[in-house]
């Protein structure tokens, strides 16, 4: 929360309380920038939500309020009841430019607080197949997570990010077939792509490196074979997914193997605790979870006639095992197509013994990649999809995660490579960061301005507006991480330029016939500056000096 909200909230808490005798959390008062700058700086309601415990006119119980409240404290300079009962304050001007002392001195730290009381939180995302190349969808999630993650880490949370590498299964085992098939194809060996397989120019590249490399050393098709090509092809894609999630500035903490904890006996252990609370069952020669004890909508395979396990084992496995490593909350950030997976994984949580409230899915809604108004179409199996390191050399690292991040996570995107593109104030990051240049342009300007050291004639509505808004933004780092929302602090950095310019538009920032404004106004662009780029930050978006 920012200070002055704060103030004015805990002055109120103590005006109940003279008044009436009632404990008021500060949670519990809700303080307003109104829209019409002539009903003051802040407004609040307090009055209006008391009439119900105490029967009276909101009114009277604002006038009661406002006789015990301490305007000093608050940095209230006045008041008015406006309305049904509405509390308006205007605030002193020095309760107003303290923001500025506060930025200057916090620095790249400002914005940062503690509202995540140290929470324990593990977040898993992009976990993207090791089988090709990191799509548009996974390039979402990945900007998502991590502008999650930078929030969380700022508000005070203790922040796992971590991968699952998927590097069990079918889809494991189609990609080494598909990689023998292209090491024969380079050989001159008879050949056959399985129907299921990938058939990117990736594994075929992959192929011939390992073709040169071993020559027909692994060329006869046998089970030993088989598992050097797995091997061979996980290792490769892993690397190249991590090089271009680097390139994209996503990183990980924690890299989590599904073979390892095959191997390591966790899913065993997993399906021996269900089968210990007598949540398993034979049916017609499958072993099913009574997940529907839980609230699912029908019980679950977990073993096929064919003896061999469904998807869910492993992830429930997966899942004790975070669960296990003793996190406050495990946040999943899946795609739209995994919508109906959570009730069981849910279900699966609860019956090994856990609260399943302390899991959180977040489903990431389907992107289009859009050009010239025609679709880009996406097949990834078929390699030629568009990828992130493509997306990234097309538009830039920058327009890619901000435009990814702008928009609710739960709705669809339309990704518009032309608007990524282009550089006008439409392009949203081209809008934040051209006002970021502006600022450190007029800052070099005045190198020679001494520095202010009170700010008393920062007066102008324009110099309040952006005052009262830089201020705004730690309420909006904490309460962007709570919700997980990181398109907020788009929204922030969209508002915040906006003010700063409409700002220097209507104030004259270096006046030579006046030092002493101009020193101030000077401070109020640096504090601006900083909050502008702490916030692109935390969205992994580069504040540039010069455009």
């Amino acid at each position: 929360m920012n200070y002055i909200e704060s103030g004015l909230k805990q002055a109120m808490c103590d005006a109940i309380k003279k008044a009436y005798d009632l404990d008021y959390s500060e949670n519990q008062v809700v303080i307003e920038i109104p829209k019409d700058k002539s009903h003051g700086d802040y407004a609040c309601n307090s009055a209006m939500q008391l009439t119900r415990v105490l029967r009276k006119n909101p009114r009277e119980i604002a006038q009661q309020l406002m006789e015990q409240f301490d305007s000093e404290a608050a940095g209230v300079a006045s008041f008015e009841i406006a309305g049904p009962g509405f509390i308006n304050f205007t605030m002193r001007n020095d309760s107003l430019t303290n923001v500025i002392v506060k930025v200057l001195q916090e620095k790249e730290n400002y914005g940062k607080n503690d509202s995540g009381a140290h929470q324990k939180v593990n977040l898993e995302y992009v976990s993207a197949n090791p089988t090709g190349n990191l799509h548009l969808g996974h390039a979402r999630g990945a900007a998502w997570g991590d502008s999650v993650a930078r929030l969380m880490k700022a508000s005070g949370y203790e922040v796992t990010r971590e991968y699952y590498v998927n590097d069990a299964g079918n889809q494991i085992v189609n990609l080494g077939k598909s990689l023998q098939a292209r090491y024969r194809e380079y050989l001159g060996l008879p050949f056959e792509l399985p129907q299921d397989g990938y058939h990117g120019e990736d594994v075929k590249e992959i192929a011939v490196t390992l073709a040169k490399e071993h020559h027909d050393r692994y060329a006869q098709e046998n089970d030993e074979n088989l598992k050097f090509f797995k091997q061979k092809g996980i290792a490769f894609e892993l690397a190249k997914i991590r090089k271009d999630l680097d390139y994209y500035r996503v990183g990980f903490d924690v890299w989590s193997s599904e073979q390892a904890i095959r191997d390591a006996g966790k899913v065993e252990e997993a399906l021996q605790v269900l089968a210990d609370k007598g949540l398993t069952y034979e049916s017609e020669g499958a072993l099913w979870f009574a997940t529907t004890k839980f609230g699912d909508d029908k019980d679950r395979v977990l073993r096929k006639t064919d003896g061999s396990y469904t998807y869910l084992v492993p992830d429930i496995a997966y899942h004790k095992y975070k669960m296990d490593r003793g996190f406050d909350q495990l946040v999943d950030f899946f795609g739209a197509d995994h919508h109906g997976y959570v009730p069981r994984l849910k279900a699966s949580i609860a019956a090994l013994g856990n609260d399943p409230e302390k899991l959180s899915v977040d489903i990431i809604q389907m992107v289009r990649l859009v050009e010239n108004g025609q679709e880009v179409k996406m097949s990834k199996r078929l390699g030629n999809a568009v990828t992130i390191r493509e997306l990234c050399d097309e538009v830039g690292v920058d327009a890619a995660r901000y435009f990814f991040v702008q928009r609710a996570l739960d709705t669809h995107l339309d990704f518009d490579l032309g608007l990524a593109r282009s550089q006008s104030n439409d392009n949203p990051v081209y809008y934040a960061q051209y006002a970021h240049a502006r600022m450190c342009s007029i800052l070099r300007q005045a190198n020679d301005l001494p520095q202010a050291e009170k700010y008393e004639r920062l007066m102008n509505e324009k110099e309040i507006d952006l005052m009262k808004y830089i201020n705004e933004f730690t309420s909006v780092v904490a309460d962007a991480a709570k919700l997980r929302a990181p398109h907020k602090v788009c929204n922030y950095i969209q508002k915040l330029a906006q003010k700063f310019h409409s700002f220097y538009n209507a104030c004259k920032v270096l006046d030579p016939n006046d030092t002493e404004l101009s020193a101030q106004r000077l401070a109020l662009v640096k504090a601006a500056k900083i909050t502008l780029q702490n916030a692109l930050h935390l969205i992994g978006v580069e504040a540039p000096e010069k455009m």
